[in-house]
């Protein structure tokens, strides 16, 4: 979940602290830290983010191994409470909300009246009226005037935190270790013992703490969202004490290849206002089965497009590629039959995996080639490239 991925050219070079593209776009609360400690900046959904501080493969490989710590706080914090927030939300989402229980999350999507996806967010619900909506910073506006629009009717009301919120981020094997040392120790206990997607009010480094146990990355992790103008004094403290465990800040560029080895969507990228959940992949998080009080099926914005689309099969589905060669696909790239020209689909997201050794990307390709093991190739610059077809999660983390 996370809107156009930098210029992966980009990504891959050395740049200045500063470019001329990261001089514009709003600054995170944490900008001060990032030039502080000598990252690249670049504008991101018209925000000005760290791009990497020092290598893009020290910092993918030490989330894997050790901790990452990611600002997040470009994205956007909407509030939706009252005594029909769960109900609205129901109607202005995909996803069954009003099933959400306090402190949990769901993973959803808003969707437009023709089944195309506005934006994928994550949902928490931190009391039984009260959710907090997180968008993708390029689309929080939209989400924002869409929820607005949608909720009128219903006894809610929606309040954009986005300004006032900092998102911070601590991912990885030893992320429970940093954040549970730092959480205050009467609630240390309720921390470690936190599910995935579930989130707590706690106060952690000596600040009143939201801590959800969600991440972008396929790693154990959480997210900690406090207030802005504290954020700083937050982000310094984890980064001290998370250090001798090898915790490492870590920029967009590694989030980016961290998420496309878990096989998770990008918008921009994977999911745009072209395609629906089911093209994605994703059309468990479509609940057609949401019923109102009377027992009958309960109306959402784009229920009825989808409900068409549901046993409709897409005119193209996203897949996982592996590279059998060493150069990368990169998104745009046409993938094509092995010798043949016509495209029969694009690349949305490619990298060269450092945790498996090889490239991987996702694609759109036409149902009848997305079988597993399909031979294809993607044309990149001029020249095909060998993949093949396999399961879209290409890295699973070890369990304990």
């Amino acid at each position: 979940m996370s809107e156009q991925t930098p210029d992966p050219t980009a990504a891959q070079t050395d740049g200045a602290p500063t470019t001329d593209a990261a001089a514009e776009g709003r600054r995170s609360p944490l900008h001060d830290e990032h030039v502080a400690l000598g990252a690249t900046l670049t504008n991101f959904g018209g925000w000005q983010m760290p791009l990497r501080y020092e290598s893009d493969l020290a910092e993918h490989r030490a989330v894997r191994a050790a901790a990452g710590l990611f600002d997040l706080s470009h994205m956007g914090e909407i509030e939706v409470s009252g005594p029909q927030a769960a109900a609205a939300l129901d109607y202005a989402l995909v996803g069954n909300l009003s099933a959400v229980g306090v402190g949990r999350a769901r993973y959803t999507m808003i969707c437009a009246d023709d089944g195309s996806v506005l934006d994928d967010l994550v949902v928490y619900r931190p009391a039984p009226e009260s959710f907090s909506v997180v968008a993708n910073a390029g689309n929080a506006e939209r989400v924002l005037a869409e929820l607005r629009d949608r909720v009128e009717g219903f006894d809610a009301t929606v309040v954009d935190h986005s300004a006032s919120t900092a998102l911070i981020a601590v991912q990885g094997p030893r992320a429970a270790e940093i954040v549970v040392g730092l959480t205050a120790p009467e609630a240390a206990d309720v921390v470690r013992d936190m599910k995935y997607y579930s989130g707590t009010f706690v106060e952690v480094a000596g600040v009143g703490t939201f801590v959800a146990r969600t991440g972008y990355t396929g790693e154990d992790g959480f997210e900690l969202f406090v207030p802005a103008e504290v954020a700083p004094e937050v982000w310094r403290t984890v980064l001290e004490a998370g250090r001798p465990l090898g915790l490492v800040p870590a920029g967009l560029s590694a989030r980016d290849s961290l998420r496309l080895e878990a096989g998770m969507p990008l918008y921009g990228n994977e999911l745009d206002e072209t395609v629906t959940p089911y093209a994605a992949g994703l059309g468990r998080v479509v609940k057609l089965d949401k019923v109102a009080d009377d027992g009958s099926p309960l109306d959402f914005v784009g229920r009825a497009a989808l409900e068409a689309r549901r046993h409709s099969a897409p005119a193209r589905v996203l897949v996982g590629l592996k590279g059998l060669g060493r150069r990368p696909a990169r998104s745009g790239h046409d993938v094509v039959l092995p010798g043949k020209d016509a495209p029969i689909g694009h690349v949305t997201s490619g990298a060269p995996s450092p945790t498996l050794g090889c490239p991987i990307a996702m694609a759109y390709v036409t149902p009848e080639l997305s079988a597993e093991g399909t031979e294809l190739a993607v044309d990149v610059r001029g020249r095909q490239e060998p993949f093949v077809v396999v399961p879209l999660r290409f890295y699973t983390r070890p369990q304990d």
